[in-house]
């Protein structure tokens, strides 16, 4: 118990559950699924949810069975009850960081951009900070701001009305007002209904993501942990850094149940390679010394070859394209390198190809080496 995070629950209630109501098809705001996740993070030991309550009648049941304070936050004439409400929030997180050192993990549940100072001094005060909210209705600006991010319409439990925007779209179609519309009106009609397609879509069953994408980050990412640490990267590591990166990210978005699950599909591809790590269940990760590296080293000593004929040079500009007609799924990105240029300095070292910069030619030119 003594090495479990001890977790501080903070609910923008009226935020969630006014978001979950506009954009996830009328759903009310289930606790469950998010009591379900935070379980999985270590313990929650405050639960505090802020709202004018009097709106909120069903909820509050719903909340106090699940042990939540309710801290009141009655509406008054002249006043902001939203600003009362965010104001009290902060102050209690602050309040509870200085109070409770034994609390590492503040967990703020909103989309509400006001919120993001309130995470940076958080951080500051060396504690962790998840944010929840609804997708359509987070600011863009909170989410890079946390240590992790959970979206509460992907979470397991929460099943999101998938015919709801199948349903509104027609009825964008037609004009309301119109009852006799011409043929001008007809057409504004449907390009509203157009445009409101790609809104749509998230809303349904939403696509699983490129793998492609996520062996790239996953190769870049581990390429510089081995280039700016001596130590082995292991997975939990791995895992961490790529949360730095994008607090969004989750490994059941790419259709896969755990973060090992992954690393494991990722190694068949032979994007990365696992070892037996210092902890059980915690590998060590790293990039392929041979295989596809020495693969697509061979590759491009070919196509400079080829190209430059009987040993003229052959310049790197539109050379990565030479090779992808050669090898359509030539990616440098997938072997761990930022950059062209990256994989042909790393070629060059290894003695593949010659490499040297012209300033007559403004770019840089590669030759197959003369003794080989």
């Amino acid at each position: 118990m003594d090495h479990e995070d001890r977790i501080a629950l903070f609910l923008d209630y009226e935020n969630l559950a006014l978001g979950a109501r506009e954009h996830l098809g009328g759903m009310v705001f289930d606790l469950r699924p998010l009591a379900d996740a935070l379980a999985e993070r270590g313990r929650v030991v405050v639960r505090r949810a802020y709202a004018d309550w009097s709106y909120f009648d069903e909820d509050r049941r719903m909340l106090t069975r699940s042990h939540v304070e309710l801290i009141e936050m009655p509406q008054r004439m002249g006043a902001s009850r939203k600003n009362a409400a965010d104001i009290k929030m902060a102050v209690d997180a602050v309040e509870l960081a200085f109070e409770r050192a034994y609390v590492s993990t503040f967990v703020i549940c909103t989309g509400d951009s006001d919120f993001t100072p309130l995470v940076h001094k958080l951080r500051e005060l060396n504690k962790r900070v998840i944010g929840v909210g609804v997708e359509k209705s987070t600011s863009a600006l909170l989410p890079p701001a946390c240590d992790e991010f959970l979206y509460y319409d992907r979470l397991e439990g929460v099943d999101v009305p998938p015919a709801r925007a199948r349903r509104g779209r027609p009825a964008r179609l037609p004009s309301p007002e119109a009852g006799h519309v011409e043929q001008a009106g007809q057409v504004e009609a449907a390009e509203a209904g157009e445009a409101a397609e790609p809104e749509a879509q998230p809303v349904g069953a939403e696509p699983a993501r490129d793998v492609d994408t996520l062996s790239v980050l996953v190769a870049q990412t581990v390429a510089g942990l081995q280039g700016s640490s001596s130590g082995e990267v292991t997975a939990s590591t791995l895992k961490r850094t790529l949360l730095r990166k994008d607090p969004t990210f989750s490994e059941s978005d790419y259709g896969f149940r755990t973060f090992g699950e992954l690393l494991r599909h990722l190694a068949g591809r032979t994007v990365i390679e696992l070892a037996e790590g210092p902890a059980k269940g915690d590998p060590e990760v790293s990039l392929p010394e041979h295989g596809d590296r020495e693969v697509a080293f061979g590759l491009l000593r070919s196509v400079v070859a080829d190209l430059a004929g009987g040993g003229g040079d052959v310049a790197l500009s539109g050379l990565k394209n030479q090779l992808r007609r050669a090898r359509p799924d030539f990616s440098e990105k997938k072997l761990g390198y930022r950059s062209f240029l990256q994989f042909c300095k790393a070629a060059a070292t290894s003695g593949v190809v010659d490499l040297r910069w012209s300033a007559d030619a403004d770019d840089y030119l590669l030759t197959v080496p003369a003794a080989s």
